[in-house]
């Protein structure tokens, strides 16, 4: 089920109407887990049973952590180090169960490939028996929230969860598929009190959702059907202008699309009277990788560096190990976005750009001047539209091909419209917007009546739908 459809609007407006009509907590929990349900299922029903057991098997394991750790300290030494076996045994069976469900449906595939080559190589040919598996989507954020909080809970960050609160938690139709990824002891004690929706939650809320749709049925669908995508598909026959105004117009895309959606995911929690942490702020206006890593995805980058990067060691063991966590971090990051070598190209990219800007800054003579900030931003969205090429290609040799027609500087006739430069001049010009800029809209629409703001929404998205394209493309990262 997508957001930008007629068949979530009405889905949205059911669940609404029931759940503000809902008085018990309790209940009020219970139907947002069943229309979370529901909303899933609607993709494919088989894989809701995944959901369940994920939720099940998590919050199972740690109950027995909490459990073991009640009676540590209770008994002798012998009984002590036991509930400390336990609950290590617990955490690492746990991780390794979280990590065997990612492996399977995202990787399974991938893997045999990989052993197949190697096999044909070494003048082994066999014929093996390739499974098709389907990824169920969202697979990665759902399966990355039950493992943090088992994580959390093991290193006592984390109050104890109710079996409802943590399948809601990881089930919760808004973030879902696609994220963010909120964390347990950020959602979880909203869910243990009755939500509460005020005017401004409200405003912010339409106010956000208006936001995510245009960016996504108006700048992200039209760039990617009627420029993007064509020049991807074949880059050699395509002039160098043309391949550098896709390569922008794909930073433009991903940006607008993923934004979008958590945009009107945080618009539609709000709605529901819970908040969300925000996870984009303006990414393209970062002047450096760091900077851009703090904009971009902050919910995986706060994964990654709280549950990863501090985990191989982080910068507590000198200053080796701590470029050699940071690029291991950047590469199983872009691993986790798909069982491509283009993703891992992608990570390793940034991981070595990450470690250069840290040794730069170390090393940097102190009689040189710094780099301008326009410069710094330039070269940043550059290095970052660069990687954007091996994200977005199929395969590395389109990637290679794609580059290298760059620099060939190769004329042609210009295929791109004025209507694709001026989309991908507009999504950049989104990144120079006032940061509260959506903060502001709200506490404007906050002053109306509540028949105007519905009468303002009822009309931006009569508008959107006129603007956007025919048929709405699937959000990009509901593969992930």
């Amino acid at each position: 089920m997508l957001f930008p459809t007629l068949i979530f609007h009405a889905f949205f407006l059911c669940v609404f109407a029931l759940i503000w009509s809902c008085r018990d907590n309790e209940w009020r929990k219970i139907l947002l887990l069943v229309a979370s349900w529901i909303f899933y299922g609607y993709w494919d029903w088989r894989f809701v049973a995944l959901l369940i057991a994920s939720g099940v098997g998590n919050w199972f394991l740690a109950h027995v952590i909490i459990a073991a750790r009640a009676r540590d300290g209770k008994s002798d030494e012998d009984e002590n180090e036991r509930a400390s076996r336990v609950t290590k045994a617990c955490l690492v069976l746990g991780v390794v169960l979280n990590l065997c469900v990612l492996g399977f449906f995202k990787y399974y595939g991938f893997f045999l490939e990989q052993i197949d080559v190697v096999l044909r190589a070494a003048g082994w040919q066999r014929d093996m028996a390739i499974m098709s598996v389907i990824l169920p989507i969202g697979v990665s954020f759902f399966t990355f929230q039950g493992m943090s909080y088992l994580i959390d809970i093991y290193k006592r960050r984390t109050e104890p969860a109710s079996l409802l609160d943590l399948m809601l938690l990881m089930s919760f139709f808004p973030h879902l598929v696609a994220g963010p990824i909120v964390r347990a002891s950020h959602l979880v004690p909203q869910f243990q009190s009755i939500p509460v929706l005020t005017r401004s939650m409200a405003a912010t809320g339409i106010a956000l959702i208006v936001w995510g749709l245009f960016k996504k049925t108006v700048i992200a669908s039209q760039l990617a059907t009627d420029f993007v995508d064509p020049v991807f598909f074949d880059p050699s026959t395509h002039s160098s202008l043309d391949l550098l105004l896709a390569a922008w117009g794909y930073a433009v895309q991903i940006y607008c699309d993923f934004s979008a959606y958590s945009d009107m995911a945080i618009g539609l929690a709000a709605l529901l009277g819970y908040r969300f942490p925000w996870n984009f702020r303006q990414p393209y206006r970062a002047t450096s990788l760091q900077d851009f890593w703090r904009r971009w995805h902050i919910s995986l980058s706060q994964w990654l560096r709280d549950y990863l990067y501090i985990s191989l060691g982080g910068n507590r063991h000198g200053k080796v190990r701590m470029y050699i966590a940071l690029s291991m971090t950047m590469l199983l990051g872009g691993l986790w976005h798909g069982a491509s070598w283009n993703f891992v190209i992608w990570g390793a990219l940034h991981g070595f750009g990450l470690a250069l800007e840290r040794i730069w800054r170390e090393w940097r003579p102190t009689s040189w001047p710094a780099m301008p900030q326009w410069l710094a931003l330039v070269c940043t969205f550059h290095f970052v539209t660069l990687a954007w090429i091996f994200f977005r290609a199929d395969q590395f040799s389109t990637a290679a091909s794609y580059v290298s027609g760059i620099l060939a500087l190769r004329g042609g006739t210009l295929s791109a419209t004025p209507l694709a430069v001026l989309l991908i001049v507009l999504g950049l010009s989104l990144n120079r917007l006032r940061p509260d800029a959506i903060e502001r809209t709200g506490a404007r629409l906050r002053t109306l009546p509540a028949y105007q703001v519905a009468a303002l929404g009822a009309l931006a998205l009569v508008l959107l739908e006129a603007m956007a394209p025919e048929g709405v493309a699937p959000f990009i990262y509901y593969r992930f």
